[in-house]
């Protein structure tokens, strides 16, 4: 077995103009469902992190002090546990709405690529 023919072959078709351009819409259709959920959750869940851990800074007095910092601390983590808490749901949610979405576009792809037109 020439080693060389194989490695050669697998790089002229990475290079190779994709005949298959069905494949790739059907590919940007799916990313297009997911990824405003995706990136969405992903900011949420970093801001509701951040927010609770500020909280609990001001509550274990590392950054300001006194009664009042104390209870604006356990308020503010309270309220960055309760986003992390509801990220998942809410992403879920959003993931279905985008996949509602595109669903006919993309069955009606998908169905044209198995059956070969």
């Amino acid at each position: 077995m020439n080693t060389d023919k194989i490695l050669a072959e697998s790089i002229a078709k990475e290079y190779a103009p994709k005949n298959n351009s069905k494949i790739v819409a059907l590919k940007k259709l799916d990313n297009k469902a997911k990824l405003p959920a995706t990136i969405f959750t992903y900011t949420f869940g970093i801001i509701s992190a951040l927010v609770a851990g500020a909280g609990m800074s001001l509550a274990m007095q590392v950054i300001g002090s006194g009664v009042a910092g104390f209870v604006f601390g356990i308020v503010l983590g309270v309220i960055g546990f309760a986003g992390c808490g509801i990220n998942y749901p809410l992403y879920k949610k959003m993931l279905e709405n985008g996949k509602a979405k595109y669903a006919y576009e993309i069955v009606e792809l998908a169905r044209q690529i198995s059956e070969g037109k």
